[in-house]
């Protein structure tokens, strides 16, 4: 298993969903900077996220809708990580459950360094990749 260990001055962890998705942004502190349940689209999220870009990593946990975050991400230059569903036994045998507390969850433990990595396949070999399943 690897897990992100690089340091930044900020953590985005994000709980994903097909039309909303709950941002939690941590410093390097763990104090935190912004924690908003958003509309799931791309001019929403580089507007909310826009003052940190220069130093932050955003991670979200593998499911089927991460990949215009991924492309969006790439993009726009901003490290992007997915988290492997299974290992992140955190969030998933935590006693509170919902999306406020599972981002946040999510971005404590990409600044601690403990975020499983599921590998984020490239934008051009997702299309082998989708029809192999």
């Amino acid at each position: 298993m690897r897990f992100y260990t690089k340091s930044h001055k900020y953590f985005c962890g994000i709980d994903l969903h097909t039309k909303m998705m709950f941002v939690c942004i941590l410093d390097a502190d763990a104090n935190i900077i912004i924690h908003k349940n958003i509309p799931t689209n791309g001019k929403t999220f580089l507007a909310l996220i826009e003052p940190y870009k220069d130093d932050i990593v955003v991670g979200v946990e593998c499911m089927f809708s991460w990949y215009w975050l991924a492309d969006l991400c790439a993009r726009e230059k901003i490290e992007f990580i997915l988290g492997h569903a299974l290992y992140m036994r955190c969030i998933h045998e935590g006693k509170a459950k919902n999306d406020k507390v599972d981002s946040e969850k999510k971005a404590r433990i990409m600044r601690g360094g403990d975020f499983p990595l599921a590998y984020a396949y490239p934008s051009e070999l997702r299309p082998v990749r989708d029809l192999m399943r």
